[in-house]
C-alpha cells in the first residue's frame, strides 16, 4: 500500500503491532486520530505513556497497580488468610466481578508450560510461598485455566506447598475444560467460587 505519509505509514506499522489489529484496522484508527480533537489524540498519547512507564506490580501480590501495594492488598476488611492463586491480573479482574469473593489474591504471571518454555521459576511463586508462611494462612483456592497447563501448575504448587494446616481448594470445574477463566460468563465464576473444592479431590 502506498502511504502518502512517511508519519502516517509509521503509524500504522506501530498499531497493527497490537494483537488482533490488522493494517487495514490499523490504517482506519490512524485516520479516526487525524479526525478527533487534538487534545482527545493528546489523552491517548499519555495514557499509553503512562500505562508503560508508571504502572507497577504489588511487591505483595504481584497484582498490577498504581502503588507499591495494590488496593486488595491493602483494604483491611479483606481477609489476608485465604488467598486465591491466578494466572493472570485478567483472572483477578473476572473474579472481583462477581464481588463474590473477600479474600486476597496471588498472581503467577503465567502457569508451567514446557512447551512454550515456561517453567516453575519464570513464575512469581517464591513471593507466594513468603505469604503462605508468614500470614499463616488457613486456605489457598487454585483459580487456574482448566487446561493441561494449568492442572500442571496447580499440582506443582500443592506440592510444594503442601502443609496440613492448610486448606487447598479449587474451583468448581463449572468452567469447562480447556476454557480461560477471563473468558467465563459471571455466573458461572460465581458457582464456581462458591462450590470450590478440596483439591487432594482434584487429583486422585
Amino acid at each position: 500500500m502506498n502511504y502518502p505519509s512517511k508519519i502516517l505509514e509509521k503509524a500504522v506499522e506501530e498499531i497493527s503491532q497490537l494483537p488482533g489489529i490488522g493494517r487495514r484496522t490499523a490504517l482506519r484508527l490512524a485516520l479516526h486520530l487525524l479526525d478527533v480533537p487534538e487534545i482527545q489524540a493528546d489523552n491517548l498519547s499519555k495514557s499509553i505513556s503512562q500505562l508503560v512507564h508508571e504502572i507497577k506490580h504489588c511487591k505483595l501480590c504481584n497484582n498490577l497497580s498504581d502503588t507499591e501495594i495494590c488496593t486488595i492488598c491493602a483494604n483491611p476488611y479483606r481477609n489476608e488468610k485465604i488467598i486465591c492463586v491466578v494466572e493472570d491480573v485478567r483472572d483477578v479482574m473476572a473474579i472481583e466481578s462477581t464481588q463474590q469473593f473477600n479474600g486476597k489474591y496471588h498472581v503467577l504471571g503465567g502457569r508451567i508450560s514446557p512447551m512454550e518454555g515456561v517453567s516453575a521459576t519464570d513464575l512469581c511463586i517464591n513471593p507466594l510461598i513468603e505469604r503462605v508462611k508468614e500470614q499463616r494462612t488457613e486456605e489457598i483456592i487454585f483459580a487456574l485455566s482448566a487446561t493441561i497447563e494449568g492442572d500442571t501448575t496447580m499440582f506443582y504448587l500443592y506440592k510444594i506447598l503442601n502443609d496440613p494446616h492448610i486448606k487447598f481448594t479449587a474451583i468448581a470445574r463449572g468452567i469447562g475444560v480447556g476454557d480461560e477463566l477471563e473468558y467465563t460468563d459471571e455466573l458461572t465464576l460465581i458457582r464456581s467460587i462458591q462450590n470450590r473444592v478440596p483439591y487432594k479431590q482434584g487429583i486422585k
